[in-house]
């Protein structure tokens, strides 16, 4: 049963709304969790699905996934959140330790490189204007297409690509990365 058709029962029969929970509860989490931690985590992933189950019934179920509408909706959830990330990026660039991401240090090649790397990229990051940090953490930690992030933030396609862009640009510099040697993987979807 595709999410629209979930959503769209589960206006007669709410209960079946759990099942959207369950596939994609997970990813809604993870993505929470990069951006803010897991503490704040679990509350984004909760507040996301009450939000979603209440306003289900303005869900386009035209479209057959509501992957997009979840993280749109997590995307806002998080913007409320935002000087709390501010706060933590910053605080990432002075110190170097990242205490969201364990995960980066569970070698130790991996944890070296990734801690020479921590405080100048949080930095790059807490410089970005939001909007543009938004497109471009949904497509890098939450691995959202370009149509996808369109779709989660109700905007053009083409304003994605720019704002990646723009984001992209603006971390290479932070990072003195030469812009001629990096390059972007091509958008897949």
């Amino acid at each position: 049963m595709s999410d629209a058709a979930i959503i769209d029962e589960s206006r007669e029969r709410p209960e079946i709304f759990a099942q959207l929970y369950d596939r994609h509860a997970a990813d809604i989490h993870r993505y929470a969790a990069r951006r803010l931690g897991d503490t704040v985590a679990d509350d984004i992933t909760a507040e996301t699905y009450l939000v979603a189950f209440r306003t289900r019934a303005r869900f386009d179920t035209d479209r057959s996934s509501a992957r997009p509408w979840l993280y749109g909706i997590a995307a806002n959830l998080i913007g409320r959140h935002r000087r709390s990330e501010l706060r933590a990026l910053r605080a990432l660039a002075r110190t170097g330790v990242d205490p969201v991401a364990e995960s980066w240090s569970d070698q130790v090649d991996t944890r070296v490189t990734a801690q020479a790397a921590h405080g100048p990229l949080a930095a790059a990051l807490a410089a970005l204007p939001a909007r543009d940090r938004h497109v471009l953490l949904l497509v890098a930690w939450a691995e959202l297409s370009y149509q996808e992030v369109a779709e989660a933030l109700s905007i053009p396609v083409g304003t994605v690509r720019s704002r990646l862009n723009r984001a992209r640009r603006k971390v290479r510099a932070a990072l003195g990365v030469n812009p001629m040697v990096a390059h972007d993987v091509a958008e897949v979807s």
